[in-house]
């Protein structure tokens, strides 16, 4: 199976409805699976307010107040169909994040295929539940939660017979460190938990998302924009499209070389053994003559007897006599 490979578009439209379907098409461009969007509003993640709280400390958006970062960044309801409808023609699959049950009821009249839960809404337990009574795929990321929380996530979509779970490995910060990254348990969800998993990547390059499918990731999702110059809440941890291509040009690699289980001789295997080694007389041999440590070795080609039966044959007599650089068979003793 290849890894659902997917461009999250978040708010690298910049409130510019073209530039968004310009990066829609040059998503699929790079050879990606899906482009996921995010369906909020500034009134629907929180309030206009400034006091204590509603003001960010620290990090890439430090000063900046909830409700004026949300209303930069989201993405406009009215433009979701077309958006959809743009991304339907590329050949792409186009799902979003639902913020409130109100963003759900949206989606569901757009067809959305599958709900992805937003690392900080993994305990809305609601928010999971009602989504998940859509009866469509979940994908859950885990960026912030306890491995209680990612349970009680998990119990949410149960409850509501919803068994089509992906948990996403993600570190929420913007860009993520590399050394945090912390795949491993990526790898200990999918045993722990008994789903499949993948990653929601906010390190910059391709590396950690390579390293993810080599580890077994089903589903990789990365920032999308076209020019990082461009600006905007997101672009300083997202990739433009020469780097997101090279990302799954990467990831198809990756996938050919895992390839699967296979102990078989194939036609390219049975050919190489020419250069395995095996039994051969190294020193002209009379008939009734012992096979020694001085008239046979383990050499190569491989034509001969395997190197495993040295010991049966070594004090043995030739049944004929033998030149140099014969392969030994066991006709021979």
């Amino acid at each position: 199976m290849s890894t659902f490979i997917i461009a999250e578009l978040s708010a690298n439209h910049n409130g510019d409805l073209d530039l968004a379907i310009k990066t829609i098409q040059q998503a699929a461009q790079c050879g990606v699976d899906a482009v996921k969007l995010q369906t909020y509003t500034a009134d629907t993640l929180t309030i206009d307010h400034d006091g204590p709280g509603f003001v960010i400390e620290g990090g890439l958006w430090d000063g900046r107040r909830l409700h004026e970062l949300y209303l930069e960044a989201f993405t406009p309801w009215e433009w979701h169909e077309r958006l959809f409808e743009v991304a339907r023609k590329c050949g792409l699959v186009c799902f979003s994040s639902p913020f409130d049950a109100s963003a759900v009821d949206l989606l569901e009249d757009l067809g959305n295929p599958i709900y992805k839960i937003a690392s900080f809404e993994i305990t809305d337990i609601p928010l999971i539940e009602y989504a998940a009574s859509k009866g469509k795929p979940m994908v859950i990321s885990t960026g912030i939660a306890t491995d209680q929380e990612i349970l009680d996530a998990l119990d949410a979509c149960r409850r509501m017979g919803n068994e089509q779970v992906t948990l996403l490995k993600c570190t929420s910060a913007y860009p993520a460190p590399i050394e945090d990254a912390n795949l491993k348990t990526m790898v200990d969800m999918r045993s722990r938990y008994g789903v499949e998993t993948g990653l929601s990547d906010h390190t910059m390059g391709h590396s950690v998302a390579v390293a993810a499918v080599a580890l077994g990731a089903t589903m990789v999702e990365k920032h999308f924009i076209l020019d990082r110059s461009m600006g905007g809440v997101d672009s300083a941890f997202s990739m433009e499209p020469s780097e997101f291509k090279l990302m799954v040009d990467e990831i198809r690699k990756t996938e050919a070389a895992l390839g699967v289980v296979d102990y078989s001789l194939t036609e390219k295997k049975k050919a190489a053994r020419q250069f395995a080694r095996s039994l051969y007389v190294v020193k002209d041999i009379v008939m009734g003559e012992s096979f020694t440590m001085e008239n046979v070795r383990s050499i190569r080609p491989g034509y001969g007897l395997p190197p495993k039966y040295l010991r049966e044959v070594l004090g043995k007599a030739a049944r004929r006599s033998i030149q140099r650089g014969t392969p030994l068979d066991i006709t021979d003793l």
